[in-house]
């Protein structure tokens, strides 16, 4: 059951329920919370609680697993406030969160923008003893930033450096991030710098997130340099990532650079998205801003001076 159900074939799943009550057998609470899982992990949260009511009414007892996995389907259909009334009746019940329970309702009540929520949240997860591991760090330092609360997660960040909690490359990448987008540089690049020594490999979204601000504020061969070592690396080039480079190379008037890039959309596993050719188009057009250098880009694309 518990495989089909990761596989999304939750009906499959229900029909093997129904055959072990048929049979004679007695489905415990392992068994009713997988299927409870299933049918979150889907969406189908009326399905879900239908089979927490026919748990319930064989006289087995829901539990932590069994909340959580209800707690974190609410959160992920953006129904946060029945999450949240779950969280508290399953403390109702005396029966204590996990780190994953606090995981699901931190990263929900994230998501929905409610950071004063979220932060009160983990104050409670820390005050009830419940362990906080690097998953935990990731969603509360993430969240902070999405929710423009980047001083605060910078602050956060700096006192687990202080403590000499080893980070995951996502919590580093989050904060190179952070600290751009506050304008601190230098120590977006120190950090950068700082992965390998703490025994982590950047990876493609590291290589990302130092080349988008790097070309933002104009350090075009240094992201030029970047490209160039993350090939190296060997992190698979993305198209969202080289569509990234193209429009912002081309925002900035770096024609000749933007075409160089553009040499490398294969049509197949890179493709030349509709926001970046609709940009061509406006900016090369018989009456776009660079018509006249169009001849600086790939030979196949120079029909753009074609279109009106």
């Amino acid at each position: 059951m518990n495989s089909l159900c990761k596989e999304g074939r939750v009906n499959n799943a229900h029909d093997i329920l129904n055959l072990v009550i048929d049979i004679g057998e007695r489905p415990n609470v392992i068994t009713f919370s997988s299927l409870i899982d299933g049918y979150c992990l889907v969406g189908k949260m009326e399905e879900a609680c239908r089979v927490l009511d026919t748990m319930v009414s064989v006289g087995i007892e829901p539990d932590v697993i069994t909340y959580t996995a209800l707690v974190n389907g609410y959160c992920r259909s953006g129904r946060i406030d029945d999450g949240l009334i779950l969280f508290r009746e399953m403390l109702g019940n005396r029966i204590k969160p996990t780190t994953a329970t606090y995981d699901v309702v931190l990263d929900g009540l994230f998501r929905a923008k409610r950071p004063v929520s979220a932060k009160n949240m983990f104050r409670e997860m820390i005050e009830s003893g419940t362990s906080v591991n690097i998953s935990t760090y990731s969603i509360v330092l993430g969240g902070l930033c999405r929710n423009n609360c980047t001083e605060e997660a910078i602050v956060l960040f700096q006192k687990l450096g202080a403590m000499n909690l080893k980070f995951s490359i996502t919590i580093l990448n989050i904060m190179i991030n952070a600290m751009y987008k506050v304008r601190r540089r230098e120590e977006a690049k120190k950090l950068f710098a700082a992965i390998s020594d703490s025994g982590l490999v950047p990876n493609a979204s590291t290589y990302g997130t130092m080349i988008h601000n790097l070309l933002k504020e104009g350090s075009v061969e240094e992201a030029d340099y970047m490209f160039s070592s993350m090939e190296k690396s060997g992190c698979a080039l993305s198209s969202g990532l080289l569509n990234s480079i193209i429009r912002i190379l081309l925002g900035k008037g770096e024609i000749a650079k933007a075409g160089s890039y553009m040499s490398r959309v294969d049509g197949k596993s890179i493709l030349l998205e509709a926001s970046t050719t609709s940009l061509l188009i406006s900016l090369f057009s018989n009456k776009g801003k660079y018509h006249e250098q169009i001849k600086l880009l790939p030979a196949e694309y120079q029909f753009f001076d074609l279109v009106s």
